[in-house]
């Protein structure tokens, strides 16, 4: 017998308003102000817009969404993460492939994000506006993670010993390991894949270190 494909849940009322409200707040605006940007009536994406005065649902026409997606420089697929993942509370972080995070330009001294190449994902919420996600590649880390996986660090996170962090080298180097051990002249580090060797840093080579908080797994 054929197997049937899974039910798709409808979007909701509430989840599309939410996205938007997300896309506004992405681009640094309120509702009323993405709605002039974008060149409609500034009330268009007011919460008072969104019932009619009979209680019936009010939604976004597709032209308005359209011109909002313009004027936040954003793409369809990420209005969709804003309705998937955004829309269960969540924000959108930088992003960037694991082998460019060894590159310069791409963090400050303190190891917060910078610079220009980022690309954005949205993710479950974090505290830390300096959060930022990694996109592993190679299998380095395997069984840990895997080729693809995305990982987001929180530089403001608190670290303690057996927590999966990733660290930055003097000389651009970058690792995604286990905190074994930190005193105030060394680091030492576990391999998340047994194939590849445990680490001990000196204070002195650490660039930065900074905890894992979530993976895509």
């Amino acid at each position: 017998m054929a197997k049937q494909p899974k039910a798709t849940r409808p979007l909701t009322h509430a989840q599309v308003w939410a996205a938007l409200d997300r896309l506004a707040e992405r681009a640094g605006l309120s509702p009323s102000g993405l709605a002039k940007q974008s060149g409609l009536d500034p009330t268009t994406f007011n919460k008072s817009k969104r019932v009619t005065g009979d209680g019936r649902e009010r939604w976004p026409s597709t032209e308005s969404l359209s011109k909002a997606l313009a004027a936040s420089n954003a793409s369809m697929e990420t209005f969709v993460q804003l309705l998937g993942d955004g829309a269960r509370g969540g924000q959108s972080v930088p992003l960037i492939g694991f082998a460019q995070a060894g590159a310069g330009g791409y963090f400050d001294d303190s190891g917060f994000p910078a610079g220009k190449g980022w690309d954005e994902v949205a993710l479950p919420a974090t505290t830390d506006e300096h959060a930022y996600a990694l996109e592993i590649e190679g299998d380095s880390m395997q069984p840990a993670y895997r080729e693809g996986d995305i990982i987001v660090v929180s530089p403001a996170t608190a670290i303690r010993r057996g927590d999966r962090v990733v660290v930055r080298t003097t000389g651009g180097e970058v690792m995604v390991k286990e905190l074994r051990r930190r005193t105030a002249k060394m680091l030492e580090l576990a391999s998340l894949n047994p194939e590849h060797p445990d680490r001990m840093l000196d204070a002195e080579e650490v660039a930065w270190i900074a905890r894992v908080v979530w993976a895509s797994q």
